[in-house]
């Protein structure tokens, strides 16, 4: 296996795990901001009131973008299994 097809396969891994984290994170980091605009408004300052909206709003994200998550990492996951053959040798 030469160093072209291990970076590239590299590449497509953390393509991959950007693909799939992202939206999470663009949501927890969006809800985060509405909290803390919130907690600056009305100076609440309850740690709880940071943690359980974000948790939500992620469960509720993995719901949503689940399967489309789940469909990227076995395209992932296929291309690399199609491709042993040449990984190995």
């Amino acid at each position: 296996m030469s160093s072209e097809q291990v970076i590239s396969l590299a590449e497509q891994g953390i393509i991959t795990i950007l693909m799939v984290a992202g939206p999470l994170l663009i949501i927890a980091l969006a809800v985060g901001l509405l909290v803390s605009i919130f907690q600056a408004t009305t100076q609440i300052q309850e740690q709880t009131l940071a943690f359980i909206p974000k948790i939500v709003a992620v469960l509720v994200a993995i719901v949503i973008f689940g399967p489309w998550m789940l469909g990227q990492l076995t395209q992932f996951a296929t291309g690399i299994f199609q491709n042993l053959n040449q990984f190995i040798g």
